[in-house]
């Protein structure tokens, strides 16, 4: 009996609306139902895509940096809140699972934020949630350190979902922890390929983001959607132009399960489709299942720890004073 079951990926490669959650709330929304339209069964955005990613970081750090870090903050998206409401709501009038990359405040401390990944199903209800488990390099002036609890896969009509944001492909192990899970599509958000606009050395970046993307296909077998943000220095308000010191240009790709690459690369703003088959996941997992058959439990093992670590907790009844 022939293997059932068709879907369209899509990459959503658009700039970001920086230091503006409305404006970027309205583009998304938009962007998911031009995919939509376009046929697409799951919709992924880049890293950080609402409202965008902290370039500012990067610069030499001065008072103008300080605003800059404040006005982030004030433009983060909470969840819930309106802004996931309507991205919810764009979900469910297309009929399309979304994965969107956020920068989250943590509604609890009102202070840190989170470079978050935000599943949402096609009938507008989120799946879940997964914040970055550690911010790269300057990232970590700005981003705070994530948890397990949305290290996981979802379980949807067509396929079993995940997601990873951008150097996350680099710690090997959280893509065993998805694997295991039996992850067949998977979301690499990135916020888009790295590059000086006068580089002394053109040739010096190399393409990470379809590198690691590429691996985790293929680890996992699995189909990925390496989905790419776009910031030139054009999009940023004039008032933080000089903290700009390097642009995003996207570069999207769809992977298949054995690695290859099937879409792309995107250029300028696109939603960049390809059509993905159960029988191509089954086949690669055929022969790479890297936490079953390909897989050793009786020497390597790992335990993922789902709790959410917090400082504050509160007794259930008041504290008695200690008698004198």
């Amino acid at each position: 009996m022939p293997v059932e079951g068709r879907f369209t990926l899509a990459a959503v490669q658009a700039a970001h609306v920086l230091f503006d959650r409305d404006g970027a709330t309205r583009k998304a929304c938009r962007l998911i139902g031009e995919a939509a339209a376009a046929g697409a069964t799951i919709v992924a955005f880049g890293e950080s895509w609402l409202p965008g990613y902290p370039f500012f970081v990067d610069s030499t750090f001065q008072p103008l940096s300080w605003q800059a870090m404040a006005e982030y903050h004030a433009s983060a998206v909470e969840v819930p809140s309106p802004t996931t409401d309507k991205l919810c709501a764009a979900a469910k009038k297309g009929r399309v699972d979304v994965v969107i990359g956020i920068v989250e405040r943590d509604t609890a401390t009102l202070g840190t934020v989170y470079c978050t990944l935000l599943f949402i199903g096609r009938d507008g209800a989120i799946l879940g949630r997964h914040r970055k488990l550690k911010p790269t390099h300057v990232e970590r002036a700005v981003w705070g350190d994530g948890d397990a609890r949305g290290l996981q896969a979802y379980q949807r009509p067509y396929a079993r979902i995940s997601g990873l944001n951008c150097w996350e492909h680099n710690i090997i192990l959280p893509t065993y922890a998805l694997a295991a899970q039996g992850t067949q599509v998977h979301v690499a958000a990135w916020p888009g390929r790295e590059v000086d606009p006068a580089p002394a050395h053109p040739d010096s970046v190399w393409p990470r983001q379809l590198l690691l993307s590429r691996a985790f296909a293929s680890q996992a077998a699995c189909y990925v959607i390496a989905a790419a943000g776009i910031r030139l220095t054009e999009h940023v308000p004039d008032r933080y132009r000089e903290l700009s010191t390097y642009e995003h240009t996207g570069e999207s790709y769809i992977i298949d399960p054995r690695g290859e690459v099937i879409a792309g690369p995107a250029r300028g703003e696109t939603i960049l489709l390809a059509e993905g088959s159960m029988e191509a996941v089954l086949a690669a997992k055929s022969a790479v299942d890297a936490a079953g058959h390909y897989s050793r439990p009786d020497l390597l093992r790992l335990v993922v720890d789902r709790a959410t670590p917090r400082g504050l907790s509160f007794s259930p009844e008041p504290v008695q004073p200690i008698a004198g």
